[in-house]
C-alpha cells in the first residue's frame, strides 16, 4: 500500500544496532510514496522489503540489504531517492538472527525481491551491499551469473539448495559501502584464538593472549604486538575455525546417520530406536566464544587508518571480548559453516568479487574498526570489472562522524553514492 506520508526513512538507527549520540536523522524527500511488500521465496520463506519511490517516475533500482539486519531505515535511502532513483530495502527471512543464516538460502530471498521489482517494471537494477551485505550481493553476482547446473548444489553443511532451477535476475551495477571481505574472513580476523576449551569461555593459553602485556598489550595508544607474535596469533585462528569446523561437521553427521537409521528401520517394518528418533530430529546450537579480538583494533600501527582504539562493540577489550553480545555468538553447525567459518563459507568475497562485473563504486570509511584498509584494496583488486571507482571518505563504519566538529561521513558518502548513479545511469 502507498503512503506519501511515510515516516521518516531514518527513524531510528536499525543498520547498526549500537548507540549513535550524535546522529542527525534525515527525512526521505519529499513527494516519495513507500510500498511495504510481503513476498513468498521459491523456497517458501517469507521475506519483504519497502519500496521507495522518488517524486519522478524510474526506471532504476537501487536495492539495500543485509543477510541479518533490518535495512528498511538505511541512512543511504534519502540519498538514493533524492538523485531520482528508488530505492528498495530488503528484509531477510531471519531479521536480527543468524543462528540458523545459510547464505545459500538468503540468495533466494535476494532472487524473490529482484524478481518483484522486475515484474513492478524496473529495467535497471543496482545492488548495494554494506558492510556484510557486501559478502551476500558478490555471492549472488557469481551465482547469477552461472548456468543452473553450475551454481552451488549444496550448503557447505550438506542441505540442498535448490538454486538450479531458481530465477536469478542480473544486476546491472554495484555500489560496495563499508565492505569487509565476508563474514567468515571478518570472523578468522578477529576470532580469539587463545581460547583453550571451547565449553570454557574463561580458560586461555597465556602465549596467545592478545591482552597479556607478555605479548604486547599495553592499552589505547601503547600497544604493540611483534611480527612473531601475530604469525602465531594468525596461525592459531586458523586453527580454531577448523577445530570448529570439525565439530561442526561432527554433529551434521551424526545427525543425519541417525535420519538414515530412522528411514532404514521404517522400510524394514520395524521401529527405529528413541535414542535416533532424538538425534534425527535433534538441531544442535553451540556457542563460538571471544569472537572481538583482533590485533589491529588494539595496535593501530597495523594496517594503520583513522580509526580510534577497539572495534565495533567497544573500546573496552575485556568486555567485547568475553561479554555476551558479539559475531557468530550462538550456531548452529549449519549456519557456522555457510556464513562464519573461513574456510567453508561460500560468502568471501576472494572467491566472489571477480565475478561482478558491472560498473562498481567503494566507499571505503577511513576510520572503520571492521574494514581495515589492506581488505577493502584487496577487494577491489579482486572485483572483476573494469568500471570500477573506489572512493574514501572520513567516517566509522556506521559512517559517522570521526571528530565532533566534523559531519557524519555518510553524508558525503550518499553524495558521491548520488553522483555516481548520475554518470552510471543517467535518467
Amino acid at each position: 500500500m502507498s503512503n506519501p506520508s511515510a515516516p521518516t526513512a531514518l527513524s531510528a538507527q536499525a543498520t547498526a544496532g549500537f548507540l549513535n549520540t550524535d546522529w542527525n536523522p534525515r527525512d526521505i524527500p519529499s513527494g516519495t510514496t513507500t510500498a511495504n511488500v510481503v513476498l513468498r521465496t521459491a523456497d517458501q520463506a517469507a521475506t519483504g522489503g519497502s519500496l521507495y519511490r522518488p517524486a519522478t517516475p524510474t526506471d532504476t533500482v537501487v536495492c539495500v540489504m543485509h543477510p541479518r539486519e533490518f535495512m528498511a531505515c538505511h541512512y543511504l535511502i534519502p540519498d538514493i531517492v533524492g538523485a531520482g532513483y528508488a530505492a528498495w530495502s530488503q528484509s531477510p527471512r531471519s531479521v536480527g538472527n543468524d543462528l540458523r543464516l545459510e547464505h545459500e538460502f538468503a540468495l533466494h530471498d535476494v532472487a524473490t525481491g529482484l524478481q518483484y521489482l522486475s515484474a513492478a517494471g524496473f529495467k535497471r537494477i543496482v545492488l548495494l551491499g554494506n558492510s556484510g551485505g557486501a559478502g551476500l550481493y558478490a555471492l549472488y553476482a557469481q551465482q547469477s551469473a552461472l548456468p543452473g547446473g553450475q551454481r552451488i548444489a549444496r550448503t557447505p553443511g550438506g542441505r540442498p539448495t535448490q538454486l538450479a532451477d531458481l530465477d536469478m535476475p542480473l544486476a546491472d551495477g554495484f555500489v560496495l559501502v563499508g565492505p569487509h571481505p565476508g563474514q567468515g574472513a571478518l570472523l578468522l580476523n578477529c576470532i580469539d584464538p587463545s581460547v583453550l576449551d571451547e565449553n570454557d569461555p574463561l580458560s586461555v593459553d597465556a602465549s596467545l593472549d592478545p591482552l597479556s602485556p607478555a605479548n604486547g598489550y599495553a592499552g589505547k595508544g601503547q600497544t604493540r604486538y611483534s611480527a612473531e607474535f601475530i604469525e602465531r596469533y594468525r596461525a592459531a585462528q586458523r586453527a580454531r575455525v577448523a577445530r570448529i569446523d570439525e565439530h561442526a561437521r561432527t554433529l551434521i553427521a551424526r545427525r543425519q546417520a541417525a535420519r538414515q537409521r530412522v528411514k532404514e528401520a521404517a522400510v524394514d517394518g520395524g521401529k527405529p530406536s528413541p535414542e535416533d528418533r532424538r538425534l534425527a530430529g535433534h538441531t544442535p546450537i553451540f556457542n563460538v566464544w571471544r569472537t572481538d579480538a583482533d590485533l589491529r583494533c588494539f595496535d593501530l600501527t597495523l594496517d594503520a587508518s583513522d580509526r580510534r582504539f577497539g572495534s565495533l562493540w567497544g573500546a573496552d577489550p575485556y568486555a567485547s571480548n568475553y561479554g555476551a553480545v558479539g559475531f557468530a555468538r550462538q550456531c548452529t553447525p549449519e549456519s557456522w559453516l555457510s556464513t562464519w567459518s573461513a574456510h567453508s563459507s561460500n560468502a568471501s568475497l576472494a572467491r566472489t568479487a571477480a565475478s561482478i562485473t558491472q560498473p562498481v563504486l567503494v566507499v571505503e570509511y577511513t576510520g572503520d574498526q571492521a574494514c581495515f584498509p589492506s581488505d577493502v584494496q584487496r577487494i577491489v583488486d579482486a572485483i572483476g570489472s573494469r568500471a570500477k571507482q573506489h572512493l574514501r571518505v572520513r567516517g566509522d563504519h556506521h559512517g559517522r562522524a570521526l571528530g565532533a566538529s566534523e559531519e557524519p561521513g555518510r553524508l558525503e558518502a550518499g553524495r558521491l553514492l548520488a553522483q555516481w548513479l548520475r554518470n552510471q545511469f543517467p535518467q
